[in-house]
């Protein structure tokens, strides 16, 4: 008699992930959750993604796209158990889109501008939607800095953009003023919002991304503060911000040298 053969790896995770969804001795938690619930983790796991990415450690990387991969299969069985579509048809419709939007790769010919054909086949996918805002697409739960920056390049397209960085780097200045002369904490936090969107504008012209950037910052500060941490030890609390600063450069010019 032949031994059956082992499932692939993919399938083993649809069935772990069929069983803890079956009302018949799943797991209680699991079968409690929907996508409003699962979409926080969802989210979390793709950090944790990037994270590992910038610790170049493969392992990790490889632990944190297995918890992404479970991310999309316990979405995939929610919608099943509604009888909304399946994880084939997930697969299916990224295979399909993937090789519709590569057709020099997929149907041939050639292309002298990939970027350019690959926006004119998104463009042509949001008009076969009918008439949408230049804006439809740009999701609502990007983090806000990325979310200005595609809302920005979205609206540039079809022209509303400053010609050149003097504009948004004039706005800087403008909307810091609006900041200070602000007459409550309602307008104070309203015009903080406008110069932050003012400065992602300003870095977008300068080719800079601005959520890499700050992603970079937090990171440095960290780094650094960990070191001023460090290097007081017990009189952290203690000290004067004109000693904390002489820390600080001092993680600094250590840094450097």
């Amino acid at each position: 008699m032949t031994e059956a053969a082992a499932p692939s790896p993919i399938d083993r995770l649809l069935a772990i992930m069929r069983q803890l969804r079956n009302p018949e001795g799943g797991c209680e938690w699991d079968l409690a959750q929907d996508f409003e619930t699962i979409a926080p983790y969802t989210i979390e796991e793709a950090y944790e993604v990037a994270d590992a990415i910038a610790g170049g450690d493969p392992a990790a990387i490889c632990d944190e796209l297995g918890d992404l991969l479970l991310q999309v299969v316990f979405h995939s069985q929610i919608a099943a158990d509604k009888g909304l579509f399946g994880f084939d048809d997930v697969a299916n419709a990224i295979s399909a889109k993937m090789e519709r939007r590569h057709p020099h790769i997929f149907v041939g010919g050639k292309t002298d501008d990939v970027r350019q054909q690959w926006e004119a086949i998104k463009a042509a996918e949001r008009a076969s939607d009918g008439p949408q805002s230049a804006l439809a697409g740009v999701a609502l739960s990007l983090p806000a800095l990325l979310r200005a920056q595609k809302l920005q390049s979205r609206a540039a397209r079809v022209g509303f953009d400053w010609p050149d960085a003097e504009g948004p780097r004039a706005k800087i200045d403008e909307e810091l003023a609006e900041v200070e002369t602000a007459a409550s904490d309602d307008a104070r936090a309203e015009e903080v919002g406008d110069l932050l969107f003012s400065v992602v504008n300003y870095a977008r012209h300068l080719g800079v991304d601005a959520e890499d950037a700050l992603r970079a910052a937090n990171h440095k500060f960290a780094r650094r503060f960990i070191a001023v941490e460090a290097r007081a030890g017990a009189e952290l609390g203690s000290l004067s911000i004109d000693g904390l600063e002489a820390h600080w450069q001092a993680v600094k010019a250590a840094e450097r040298a």
